[in-house]
């Protein structure tokens, strides 16, 4: 009976070192399929289609028997400013609070590119909505 035994010896290190060169191994080769696999183009085209057709688009506001236009310029994807245009000076004068709301409103919503979350001062609440609500028509108006 001969019977030829080999043993082997290894140190509980090198144990230790193979294992953590073998996960990091792993983990590399997760990262590399997850970095280089194809992306699928349904999410690609949706990210790159406008959000606007640029140009400036106007609402009339009538107030009192006063007229006025909210004008919104946009590009593509952004919106550059709201203004409001064809504001009479006795307009100005009947409603003090509109040219400082629509100033709030539109340095937010040109910092936000929304008109979700918008703040507004209790002083000029029902302005600032009214000028809200003007605001989303019209930018309806842009939306492809």
């Amino acid at each position: 009976m001969s019977s030829k035994t080999k043993i082997i010896i290894m140190k509980k290190r090198e144990l230790i070192y193979t294992a953590i060169f073998a996960a990091l191994a792993a983990v590399f080769l997760i990262l590399l399929f997850l970095m280089f696999r194809p992306h699928s183009q349904d999410a690609l085209s949706a990210s790159a289609q406008p959000v606007y057709v640029p140009g400036v688009y106007t609402t009339p506001v009538t107030l009192n028997s006063n007229v006025m236009d909210l004008e919104v310029c946009v590009d593509a994807d952004h919106i550059n400013g709201i203004r409001l245009v064809n504001l009479s000076e006795s307009a100005a004068a009947m409603f003090p609070l509109m040219q400082p709301a629509l100033d709030n409103l539109a340095a937010q919503i040109c910092e936000t590119q929304s008109t979700k979350n918008v703040y507004y001062e209790a002083s000029s609440q029902y302005t600032s909505q009214m000028l809200l609500d003007v605001i989303e028509n019209t930018l309806r108006k842009a939306r492809r």
